[in-house]
């Protein structure tokens, strides 16, 4: 900027993505681990998380007037790196100096009256935990999780936010892209705002799991001797369960599978003597979860949620709980951002 121009030289929006590229491109190779945030299409968000986050932000009176400075930002590519872990995101952002900005964002954790409250309300209304990272829940708990002040999204008092950049405004457009910028990180991996607000999606579908697998087995022992198998509830619920289902349900009302006088007579038999003839054995399909342990363990150098995804047919929100079902077993880690390898003994 010249000494005689107020304004800063114009710069066109193909010029600063270019700019924010290269940039990248050099960073990468320092930092390996970078994770930029890249918008598909001209959508800030996608999915119910991401929308809901920027809307959130949007309908605060204290926000709505600054936090478009970072749309323009976030569109162009200058948020180059954005990491989310329990109540505070850290980003680097590009802007008018070639090197970029450090920006830190702290969000309060959900007390745990407020929690509390929340589970209540969801008591039994969620189906899975596929269905609750993907937003597909009745209307009533969206609201829920919307309301000012009492729901699951932070309001302006419990965020707060510093930025290395000289701009005297107190929520700069670096900020701005950077708030930004959780939300498209949310489309990517909806469980990562519940590690920002310090709770647990487990809270909030196991019981309304428990409570249905009761309500499954009673009746499957009303109308036959069949018993659900665990792969049955796995796909009906969205993750693999590590009790079984009938552990459940208390001692008495375990149904219990009677034998048959043929099935009684067969027990008694003396086994029949081995001949020549090999058996061929008949390979059962891989458990969902045993399926995506496979790939992650074959990778020496990790697999992302898209990648196992591709290569399993799963729905993203489907490879979201299992591998957070194994890491919470201790069989894989992240080895960066949404990159998970085996945990070697």
């Amino acid at each position: 900027m010249s000494y005689w121009n107020r304004f800063p030289e114009y710069v066109s929006v193909a010029e600063k993505k270019e700019k924010a590229a290269k940039k990248l491109k050099q960073l990468q190779k320092k930092m390996p681990d970078i994770k930029p945030v890249i918008l598909e299409g001209k959508a800030l968000a996608q999915t119910w998380w991401g929308k809901s986050w920027n809307q959130n932000l949007e309908r605060y009176a204290d926000y709505s007037n600054r936090i478009d400075r970072g749309r323009s930002y976030v569109r162009h590519g200058a948020v180059l790196d954005l990491g989310i872990e329990a109540g505070t995101v850290r980003a680097l952002v590009l802007g008018s100096s070639s090197r970029p900005y450090e920006v830190t964002i702290r969000i309060k954790a959900i007390s745990a009256t407020q929690w509390t409250a929340i589970k209540k309300q969801c008591d039994g209304r969620l189906k899975s935990l596929q269905d609750l990272l993907s937003g597909k829940f009745p209307r009533e708990l969206s609201d829920i999780f919307l309301t000012e002040g009492k729901g699951l999204f932070p309001s302006p008092k419990e965020i707060s936010f510093d930025c290395s950049c000289p701009d005297w405004a107190s929520m700069c457009k670096h900020v701005a892209s950077a708030l930004y910028g959780i939300g498209a990180r949310l489309d990517e991996d909806p469980s990562l705002f519940f590690t920002l607000r310090g709770v647990s999606t487990d809270d909030l579908v196991v019981e309304a799991i428990q409570d249905q697998t009761a309500e499954m087995l009673a009746k499957a022992e009303r109308k036959s001797t069949r018993v659900i198998k665990d792969t049955d509830l796995s796909s009906l619920f969205g993750l693999e369960l590590a009790t079984p289902p009938s552990a459940f349900l208390p001692e008495k009302t375990k149904p219990a599978l009677k034998k048959s006088s043929k099935q009684k007579a067969a027990a008694q038999k003396p086994p029949k003597s081995s001949t020549k003839t090999p058996i061929r054995r008949i390979r059962t399909p891989l458990a969902p979860i045993d399926l995506v342990a496979a790939i992650i363990a074959r990778s020496k150098i990790g697999v992302d949620s898209k990648t196992l995804s591709e290569k399993t047919g799963l729905p993203k929100t489907k490879i979201y709980a299992l591998v957070r079902q194994m890491k919470l077993q201790g069989k894989i880690k992240n080895k960066s951002h949404g990159v998970y390898v085996k945990v070697r003994g």
